[in-house]
């Protein structure tokens, strides 16, 4: 599937410049977006084959603006923060006085994938007529946190980026009336299972359908089951279980940080040792120091 870069090509008028980074999470494809301009654009935004949720996340210059046809301006005011929402098979332009940068992401479902794996239907029938310019802040920030891992390798990233695709969708069905399930735990050996087999992965990429289907449960259920249990989000007690064995690590063996950081599945001994500082209020090297005393 082209991007948004691919399909610009020649550039439109006074567009200088565009980029995209993108990753895939439990059938939905991110991408994120960052024009460059130097004047007044319009131009086709694509990917009309899918349906699709985009954010503005940043803009510089005048503010731009969703057309449902290449001339014709939208009917909706300026929203800050604001959401497009297209069912597939409807073209979107872009439009703007005097841009100079837009960044935004956009969000494409594979709407069977995600009915079978998170276990919430959400037909092309609901999602029948376009929304423009809506604004919804938790939406927002959901999408705004998967752009902001989208060229993040640390291996938590998957379980991180697996969740905040499923609560995205979630969010999109409780809209059209589908309330969330209730919060009932895990049973003892399902637990005991999920966390057996993370255990055993540390400190490999581990995806949420993996999980989910240890127990036999959706991944939207899963997520919300794993919390009630543990009191956090699978890749929180991922991450939470790889910086325990880092701590043993420095503990038990002369290995130096960046052994350390090998071992525990990070990239490098200073995203180590921000992760370990976050979690600890120390750095590595003063926490084993401390405790050697």
């Amino acid at each position: 599937m082209e991007t948004r870069a691919e399909r610009l090509s020649p550039l439109p008028e006074n567009v200088v410049g565009v980029s995209v980074v993108r990753r895939k999470w439990n059938g939905i494809c991110v991408d994120v977006n960052e024009i460059r301009s130097s004047g007044p654009t319009q131009h086709p935004l694509f990917l009309e084959s899918h349906t699709r949720l985009s954010a503005l996340l940043e803009e510089v210059g005048s503010p731009c603006e969703p057309r449902l046809r290449e001339n014709k301006p939208c009917e909706i005011g300026y929203v800050p923060r604001q959401l497009n929402l297209m069912p597939a098979g409807m073209p979107l332009w872009g439009y703007s006085a005097n841009s100079r940068m837009v960044r935004d992401a956009v969000l494409l479902f594979d709407l069977p994938t995600l009915g079978e794996r998170l276990g919430q239907a959400l037909s092309p029938d609901d999602l029948g007529a376009p929304r423009l310019r809506f604004a919804d802040d938790r939406l927002w920030t959901l999408v705004r946190l998967l752009a902001d891992v989208v060229e993040d390798d640390d291996p938590t990233t998957q379980l991180y980026g697996d969740g905040l695709t499923a609560a995205i969708f979630a969010a999109l069905g409780s809209r059209r009336g589908r309330g969330p399930l209730t919060r009932k735990g895990l049973a003892p050996w399902q637990l005991r299972r999920v966390l057996d087999f993370l255990e055993s992965r540390l400190p490999e990429r581990v995806e949420l359908s993996a999980l989910a289907a240890l127990v036999d449960l959706s991944q939207a259920h899963f997520s919300r089951a794993f919390k009630a249990s543990t009191g956090m989000a699978p890749y929180q007690w991922q991450l939470q279980a790889r910086l325990k064995r880092a701590q043993t690590l420095l503990l038990t063996t002369p290995a130096s940080l960046e052994q350390v950081a090998e071992a525990t599945g990070f990239a490098d001994a200073v995203h180590f040792g921000k992760a370990f500082r976050r979690a600890h209020g120390a750095t590595p090297a003063m926490w084993r120091r401390d405790r050697k005393r």
